[in-house]
């Protein structure tokens, strides 16, 4: 069943044409990913869909009767409202049915109200409809329903957006960018209520997890052209590099035979000009074929970071808290060089206070932090950057510097930086107010990273930015020679740049675990859920401490110095692979390397047992 259909709609802002010539359709039970650069129109594409804007060409054919809903990244609430009107003050008749319901419980007086109020839930099933709507805004940390909208956070506008979106069960669901502002549990519970729910949906998001799991079509929006993948995110991957091959194929054929035909064209005598005016206009044709450039670029940087001294950040007994609310409790740690940590947790458990404190831009309540005197920190933060009227993107960076030094004398310009970004020249004298969201926030990277820290800090980088962007950036991360402390709801991205995680619990309990996201999700899934004692339900306390455990004194030690010792044997297997790559060894040597890396990889995976096995027991 058709639900609506787009025929070649175009829309253009002065002289930049976003799209022109768009077409395709949405079909009920489709779940469908909306791919595209940020700057390309992938919201104004959604803001037609959703018959907030118009196009300039083309139009929109919505099948008729069928209801819509449209998440939009800045939501449109009545601030005077509180949750629940806003949640009852949608057009959905089983809602207002609830409602009538709910305020006859109010008045048990007007008998006649409360009964003729039951029987229409009886009859329209809404009991079951009243417990999933709940449970919905539950699951999105909106359970006080007489909150007004115009307290609520940015963050809590745009999940209650979702939640009314949700609760109203439209046969198709228009969505931008829906993880946005949710934490790891949330994205997790909407995931799975998206697979089961039998409902259609359309959305641009850069979650590539999210992608993977729920869709099972990607629209991509490439150059100006659409390419449907009928599959997920793996998939996608897979037919996108095959076709971009076979378009690089097909480009140097069109190279060769334009030199070919430059080469008559220029032999021919003007008087027979009018004899080959079909082969001249398929010159023109094979001469635009031949000129076409990707402008897709992949970061490949040797960075010549400041270097780092011995001593990089030391935290001794950090704690603070905001009245009642405690996020830090004597957290001690010691970073070390090259360290690659992810922060993880839910929103209000001081992720973001933490950073603040390791960059000095706020103060713990007691406890000491010693920062080394080599460490240049780059601090991403979610505010963003504030430019100046009328000042060009250009401009923004060279205020934060000029270069970025290279290794053997090399070095990269701003204007080169920004090219590696998806800023090409043209763009980067556009002025800031021109550019969408997504590219304000590429834009604030290049700021970050052209004044060449060497302990870099990214607070919910992934927030609006395209795949293609992430992709990017995840190459420069990982070539990133620095530490880096990232925090961020983004699971493919942590899993892909991080070594370890920082787990904010809650309550100022932050669990130190040895691996990435995926690592930690297998590993706290396997275990059995506790039950907690009425009146003691104080949640775990850090794997690395060592009151209230079964562990004997000897235990402890080895616990305290297992993570040193498996981060000694790592790089003793990264200096034993390194002399592989000698060119020159023998057959004999191969064999006596080979076997000295088994001994150490096997060590390893024999402390990582221990390390679980000693964890497990403090938390008993």
């Amino acid at each position: 069943m058709n639900y609506l259909t787009v025929e070649n709609i175009a829309k253009s802002y002065g002289e930049l044409t976003l799209f022109k010539d768009i077409s395709f359709s949405i079909h009920k039970d489709q779940k469908i990913a909306f791919v595209a650069k940020n700057g390309t129109g992938k919201t104004s594409i959604l803001n037609i869909l959703s018959k907030l804007d118009q196009p300039d060409a083309g139009q929109v054919v919505f099948r008729k009767d069928i209801t819509v809903s449209f998440l939009s990244q800045e939501p449109f609430l009545d601030s005077a409202l509180t949750v629940e009107e806003t949640i009852f003050s949608s057009n959905n008749s089983i809602l207002k049915i609830i409602k009538n319901y709910e305020e006859a419980l109010l008045n048990p007086e007007d008998t006649e109200a409360y009964q003729h109020a039951f029987e229409q839930m009886d009859a329209n099933d809404a009991w079951d409809f009243e417990t999933q709507y709940k449970q919905i805004l539950f699951k999105l940390k909106l359970e006080d329903l007489t909150q007004k909208v115009s307290s609520l956070s940015g963050g809590q506008k745009k999940r209650l957006s979702l939640a009314n979106a949700l609760i109203n069960k439209p046969d198709l669901l228009i969505l931008d960018e829906p993880t946005n502002h949710l934490d790891l549990e949330m994205i997790e519970w909407l995931e799975a209520f998206f697979t089961k729910a039998n409902i259609t949906l359309f959305m641009v998001t850069h979650d590539r997890y999210f992608l993977e799991r729920v869709c099972n079509e990607i629209i991509e929006l490439d150059h100006g052209k659409l390419y449907s993948y009928k599959g997920n995110y793996s998939y996608y991957l897979e037919k996108k590099e095959a076709r971009i091959e076979v378009e690089q194929v097909e480009t140097g054929k069109a190279k060769q035979l334009y030199k070919k035909e430059l080469t008559w064209m220029r032999r021919q005598p003007k008087a027979r000009r009018t004899k080959s005016k079909s082969r001249i206009d398929d010159f023109a044709d094979i001469k635009h074929r031949a000129h076409q450039r990707r402008k897709d670029h992949e970061i490949q940087l040797e960075l010549n970071m400041e270097r780092l001294g011995n001593k990089i950040i030391e935290l001794h007994k950090i704690s603070k808290a905001y009245g009642d609310k405690v996020l830090l409790n004597k957290f001690d740690y010691t970073f070390q060089k090259g360290e690659r940590a992810g922060i993880i947790g839910k929103n209000g458990t001081g992720k973001s206070s933490f950073l603040n404190i390791l960059t000095q831009t706020a103060q713990p309540d007691s406890g000491k932090i010693i920062i080394g005197e080599t460490v240049k920190f780059g601090y991403y933060t979610q505010t963003g950057i504030t430019p100046k009227p009328n000042q060009k993107v250009i401009d923004v960076v060279k205020e934060f510097g000029d270069y970025i030094p290279l290794k053997k004398g090399r070095q990269i310009s701003a204007q080169q930086l920004l090219e590696r970004f998806l800023f090409d020249r043209k763009k980067q004298y556009d002025f800031v107010e021109k550019l969408s969201g997504g590219e304000r926030k590429r834009l604030y990277l290049c700021t970050v990273l052209i004044q060449n820290p060497n302990f870099l800090i990214l607070d919910e980088p992934t927030n609006d930015l395209d795949i293609v962007t992430l992709n990017v950036l995840e190459s420069f991360l990982l070539d990133f020679p620095g530490c880096l402390l990232v925090v961020s709801h983004d699971r493919y991205f942590m899993d892909k740049i991080v070594d370890h995680l920082f787990i904010f619990r809650g309550n100022g309990l932050i669990e130190d675990f040895p691996g990435n996201y995926s690592d930690f999700r297998a590993y706290d899934d396997s275990k059995p859920p506790k039950k907690l004692e009425e009146g003691n339900k104080k949640e775990k306390t850090n794997w690395k401490k060592d009151n209230n455990n079964k562990l004997s004194y000897n235990e402890q030690k080895e616990y305290k110095n297992i993570e040193s010792k498996i981060k000694a044997l790592e790089f003793d297997k990264t200096e034993l692979e390194s002399k592989f790559l000698n060119p020159n060894l023998t057959t004999e040597e191969i064999n006596t390397l080979s076997k000295e890396l088994q001994v150490i990889i096997d060590a390893i995976e024999e402390k990582e047992m221990r390390w679980l096995e000693l964890s497990e027991r403090m938390e008993e």
